[in-house]
């Protein structure tokens, strides 16, 4: 097992490529740093602003987040009030252009008053991010993956972190929240075959029973029975972010993000007792599972509405 762990770095696009080396690039672009028995990967939402799915993406992926504060821009108001309402371990990073106390006074009353704060210092962020370590979380297997291509000679390869469990090859799992069944022919953590792979490891999962054009972000590989799939959601009233300045209520069009997926959406309930929404194709999800509640239309300020944890279905 591979020690390490997941770091989106958000707020400035020039960190990570530095901290290192480049790797799977789309909408977001990842970094790998391997060596030894050391694995790490860095997240970068690269189409963010001009598109929000992307660093919700990154921090979706995360087991840690770097927040660099470079400059005090619209764009890196809106991540600091996006990274706000997830639960990601945050680390703020400050460039040379902001002191402290100006980032302060933004930070003021959020959650990120109390996170920790590094100068933006390669060599130390380096050491930094080398001795997280991703939570070990028992049970069933679960992969979402985020990533997915053809591979002649191989089939369908498709890219993820185990989130819980261990993963072996040649299990038999489902394609949430498809129906269809696939088998892991192979597994590979950074280009190595492994006989198995722990939670916190990022994989290649060499599959059997899809098409490599069957796959999609926010997919999840899991025993059948682990978890739930649906179109209609119901959660906690929605822990609103504090700087959101439209007007979506029930009845509005808005965008969710569950996991790896970022869907359309109806909004039907927003009350102290409870949040529900309807999004236009099934997702898969269990009890607690966060889900971001987004107005992609508001004319002004951050696009984030904010966040619910999702109950148990029927």
């Amino acid at each position: 097992m591979t020690n390490g762990a997941t770091v989106a770095v958000v707020g400035a696009l020039d960190v990570a490529k530095e901290l290192g080396k480049k790797g799977t690039s789309s909408d977001v672009r990842l970094f790998n740093v391997v060596h030894d028995e050391l694995a790490v990967t860095l997240v970068e939402p690269t189409q963010f602003p001009e598109k929000f799915a992307p660093l919700l993406t990154a921090l979706a992926m995360a087991d840690q987040c770097l927040l660099v504060v470079a400059e005090l821009s619209r764009a890196v108001a809106e991540a600091i009030a996006t990274v706000d309402v997830t639960p990601v371990p945050t680390t703020v990073v400050l460039g040379p252009a902001v002191g402290d106390g100006e980032v302060g006074k933004v930070l003021k009353g959020s959650r990120l008053e109390s996170a920790p704060r590094r100068p933006l210092d390669l060599p130390h962020l380096r050491d930094l991010v080398e001795s997280w370590q991703a939570p070990r979380v028992e049970g069933p297997v679960l992969v979402p993956l985020d990533h997915a291509f053809p591979v002649k000679g191989v089939g369908a390869v498709a890219l993820g972190v185990v989130r819980r469990g261990t993963l072996h090859p040649h299990e038999k799992l489902r394609l949430w929240p498809t129906a269809k069944g696939v088998e892991v022919r192979s597994i590979q953590v950074h280009d190595v075959d492994r006989k198995e792979a722990a939670c916190g490891e990022r994989v290649g999962l060499a599959l059997k029973g899809v098409e490599a054009d069957e796959l999609a972000r926010g997919q999840i590989v899991a025993p059948d029975g682990s978890l739930q799939s649906g179109t209609a959601f119901v959660g906690e009233p929605i822990a609103k972010c504090r700087y959101y300045r439209g007007d979506a209520g029930p009845g509005a069009s808005i965008h969710v993000a569950i996991g790896l997926e970022f869907v359309p959406a109806e909004l039907e309930e927003a009350s102290p007792g409870a949040t529900r929404f309807t999004t236009d194709r099934p997702v898969a999800y269990s009890a607690g599972t966060p889900a971001y509640l987004i107005d992609l239309g508001v004319p002004t300020g951050p696009r984030i509405i904010g966040r619910t944890n999702l109950r148990a279905g029927p």
